[in-house]
């Protein structure tokens, strides 16, 4: 089941185009664990994970920091291209503690 959904704007030269995310309700797995199963949609490409973790908040903090970093991690981040409200103020997902210095805008400040 969806449960939160956030669109990033693409600039490519006069084309703005949507990044939209998914993230679903973290499930129970057989093994007493949780998934938490989130998609991004670039223009090139669909990434779709799992991601797990003890409990269902674990997962969902877990895959929102990996959406993080799959986002600041990127060649369109990289080159100034994506945005969310703002542009330059960041994309509103926490990263880990080593990806900190990547952070821009709002993210660098609050998150």
């Amino acid at each position: 089941m969806l449960i939160a959904s956030r669109v990033l704007t693409l600039h490519d030269g006069s084309a703005a185009i949507e990044i939209p995310i998914r993230i679903f309700a973290p499930q129970k797995t057989s093994d007493d664990s949780w998934s938490c199963h989130f998609e991004i949609d670039w223009p090139d490409r669909k990434s779709a994970k799992d991601i797990f973790g003890f409990d269902s908040m674990q997962a969902l903090i877990c895959a929102l920091q990996i959406i993080g970093a799959e986002i600041y991690s990127s060649g369109y981040h990289k080159a100034g291209q994506l945005s969310w409200a703002k542009p330059g103020d960041g994309y509103g997902f926490p990263v880990a503690p080593t990806l900190r210095d990547l952070l821009q805008g709002a993210d660098a400040k609050y998150l």
